[in-house]
Parts: C-alpha cells; sequence; structure tokens
C-alpha cells in the first residue's frame, strides 16, 4: 500500500513533533513514523515503582529558550528539584563526606579554568562555528584539558567524575568543545550550566509537553512503525516500513538519533560524512537508573568514582519511609536496571547506612531505536561534521538533538533542530 503526503517525519520525539505541528500549520500534509508503541523519543515518563519517573530525558530550564518557549506556549510549569543539604564523593581512594556547598567550592575553580574561554570561542551558541578559532580546539578531549590543568589529585578525580555524569560516558574522546558549548549557552556560567542540567522538571512530566504538542498538529502518527528503507530522487522519496509497506512524500525528516542512523537503508547512499558519522556515534552510551532506598533520607547528592557503573547519585523523592533517588554512569552496559545487588553494592561504598529497596531503568544503549542517551560528541565532530549533517541531501533532512547548534544533549536541542528543518522543508516545497 502506498499512502501520499507532503512530508513524511521519522520519529515523533520533540524533533519529530515539533517539525510536524509547524509543517501542518503552514498547510503541508504530514505523517509521523514512529517505531515505539508511544511517542516523546528519548524521553519516557513510566509508572515504576509506584511513582511516575523519567526514564529518558527529564530538565529543562529558562536559558533554554525554545523549550521555554513551547512550555509557555501550552501553559506548563515547572517542578524544582530538591535543595541538598548532604554530598558525598570518592576521591583518592576513600570517601568523603560534608555539606552540598562543599562540592561546588571544590568544582568552582577548576570549572572556571576549564571553560574560561566559552565565550571567546563560541560567542554566540546558536552559532557555534561563528569564531573560526574553536576548530583549533575541536579535536582536544576533556579528559585531556582536565588532566593539563594541574590538580591536586581529589580535586582532579572530582572533575573527571563531574565530567563524565555530563557526557554520561567516557571523556578520553569526549570533546572540548562540547563542555564549551554548553558553558557559552548558559552565558559562560558554569554553575548556571549545572543547574540546568539536572534542577526543573516539566509540570505532568516530559509527556505532558509531547502531548500537547501533538495535539496541536495536524499531522497523522502510525506507531509501531519501523522504517528500513528511503528512496530519494528529485521529485521526491519512498519510504520502506519493515512489513514491506510504502509511502511516497514530497520530503522525509529523520530524526533518529546519530547512533541509530545507520539502521535505515538510504538510496542513493548518505554522503561519507554523514555516514562515517554515524558509524562513530557519540559519547552518551551511559545509563539512568531509579533506585528506591530503605527510610527517609537527607536531601543528598554523591560523585562516586569516574569509572564506577554509577558514579553519580542524587536524592529527589521523599515518602514516609523510603527516598527515592536518580543515578547515572557511564557505561550502559555496566550495570543492570534488574541487578539490586549490584546497586547496592556500589551505594554502599559511598553512603553509609542505606539499603536499595528497589530500582527501576530503561536500557537506552541496548535500545534499537536509540542505541545511545543524550547526544554529547567525540572530538572532530565540530568541526568535521556538524554542518554536514544539517545538509539536506535532495528531499532528506535530519533533525534532532545530535544534530543542533544550541543546547544539543537536551530537548530544547531537539526543537531547535525541528524548527530549523521545518523551515528548510517548507522554503524547498513552497520555492
Amino acid at each position: 500500500m502506498t499512502t501520499d503526503n507532503d512530508v513524511i517525519v521519522i520519529g515523533a520525539g520533540f524533533a519529530g513533533l515539533t517539525a510536524a505541528r509547524e509543517l501542518t500549520a503552514k498547510g503541508h500534509s504530514v505523517r509521523i513514523l514512529e517505531a515505539r508503541d508511544r511517542i516523546a523519543g528519548r524521553t519516557w515518563l513510566d509508572n515504576r515503582m509506584g511513582r511516575n519517573l523519567e526514564l529518558g530525558g527529564t530538565w529543562v530550564h529558562w536559558v533554554q529558550p525554545h523549550v521555554w518557549a513551547e512550555m509557555s506556549r501550552y501553559g506548563i510549569g515547572v517542578v524544582p528539584g530538591p535543595e541538598f543539604q548532604t554530598a558525598y564523593w570518592w576521591a583518592d581512594g576513600q570517601r568523603h563526606q560534608g555539606p552540598a556547598e562543599k562540592i561546588l567550592e571544590i568544582l568552582d575553580e577548576p570549572n572556571k579554568l576549564l571553560l574560561g574561554q566559552a565565550r571567546e570561542l563560541i560567542p554566540l551558541p546558536y552559532q557555534p562555528l561563528s569564531n573560526p578559532a574553536v576548530k583549533g580546539v575541536d579535536h582536544e578531549s576533556v579528559s585531556t584539558r582536565i588532566d593539563q590543568l594541574g590538580l591536586d589529585e581529589e580535586t582532579r578525580q572530582l572533575l573527571r567524575t563531574f565530567w563524565s555524569l555530563n557526557f554520561n560516558g567516557r571523556i578520553e574522546e569526549a570533546a572540548f568543545t562540547q563542555a564549551l558549548r554548553w558553558c557559552s549557552a548558559a552565558s559562560g556560567d558554569w554553575m548556571l550550566m549545572f543547574e540546568a542540567c539536572a534542577t526543573y522538571k516539566i509540570q505532568g512530566g516530559t509527556s505532558a509537553l509531547a502531548e500537547a504538542m501533538l495535539t496541536d498538529s495536524k499531522a497523522e502518527v502510525e506507531l509501531n512503525c519501523v522504517v528500513k528503507r528511503i528512496d530519494h530522487h528529485e521529485g521526491g522519496v519512498t519510504v520502506t516500513t519493515d512489513d514491506g509497506t510504502t509511502y511516497d512524500a514530497k520530503a522525509v525528516i529523520v530524526t533518529l538519533p546519530l547512533n541509530a542512523l545507520n539502521s535505515i537503508e538510504f538510496s542513493p547512499a548518505l554522503s561519507e560524512s554523514k555516514q562515517a558519522a554515524a558509524s562513530r556515534g557519540q559519547a552518551g552510551l551511559g545509563a539512568k537508573l531509579w533506585i528506591k532506598v530503605k527510610g527517609k533520607w537527607d536531601r543528598f547528592v554523591a560523585f562516586g568514582g569516574e569509572d564506577w557503573p554509577l558514579n553519580f547519585v542524587q536524592s529527589e523523592y521523599f515518602d514516609e519511609d523510603s527516598t527515592t533517588l536518580v543515578a547515572f554512569g557511564p557505561d550502559g552496559t555496566a550495570v543492570s536496571v534488574e541487578d539490586t545487588a549490584a546497586v547496592q553494592a556500589i551505594l554502599e561504598r559511598l553512603v553509609p547506612g542505606i539499603e536499595v529497596l528497589e530500582i527501576a531503568g530503561h536500557s537506552w544503549v541496548e535500545d534499537e531505536y536509540a542505541k545511545s542517551t543524550w547526544p554529547m560528541h567525540y572530538t572532530g565532530y565540530l568541526s568535521e561534521n556538524l554542518e554536514e549533517m544539517q545538509r539536506p541531501e535532495g528531499r532528506i533532512f535530519l533533525a534532532g538533538a545530535d544534530y543542533a547548534n544550541g543546547w544539543g544533549g537536551f530537548i530544547d536541542g531537539a526543537i531547535e533542530s525541528g524548527l530549523t528543518a521545518s523551515r528548510t522543508v517548507h522554503d524547498v516545497l513552497t520555492f
């Protein structure tokens, strides 16, 4: 069966929902093909352990203009996270404990040293290549830059864990420019950047915003629809799904994450540069886990060793007889979302007397439609690949947080990219 549309959008994450809404508002017929049985992509609000938990992307901030505008459009507010009282951290082979402010004090000066060039090298966050000098540092890793600061060992280890958290992956090949881009987007203030990363959640959850955007769209949506092939020619595209169904359209917007892009066969093939970038992928290959522990704990934040399966934990929800924590680690294959005993062993090294009751999560790196968590790029991506990934090939356009200019790695970046793609497609179709 062949269905005709002006535009096919592959993926119902925030980039796809944004592009579909904008194009239908301009009079184009749009069909969204989503491989999962739900919308919202790498965000996923689900009921686990008796509570609605964000299994994927979560946090937003008013320094992120695109997501904030969408929330304002639909009258959706934010829910602030807890203010922390206690901090635990691991360095020099031992556990440390102190007031939460101590962590920020330790990280403050080294982060200022590390990110001091952010506004100089990236003066315009949404034009990350506006200063050509940024290309001169794009092949340097965060790891190398940290080790060049000459820090004492405790501070060096804590700073490396901090950036492993931000990348949700290993930092040996993590781009220094990615760190600069985030800091520049936060007006050069690393503490504001960190606040944007993990403080404010969407009222009603990410699904509230995703559903509002879909409701506002006239696009048709097909779930459980896995795209396997895209044939493109001068006049348009033919999209083929795994059951052999074909869809003809004048254009297609592909919102697959970089790590999953090669799961679609393109004919003719995408450029060698796009294929190479997709094969290399990105650094966000870590874990996110929710953990319910016994008792009502103080509000705490904890940093483990850089290479621990879970190297960051913070308390999020408090009940009379339990506390729910959110945790992250750099390797999504190193800790199972079902192995309570392993999680217990990790946490008790940091937090004395803690008792894990239950855990929940989703393995994004093993998710065939994601193969990654939030997009954080490797060295060289900004200077060698970003512009190419944004360049249309015939009637094929890419969109998503992986290809954003500004807050790449956030919902904001996905929305920005979806807006850009929809505008470009509209211009092509109405030329």
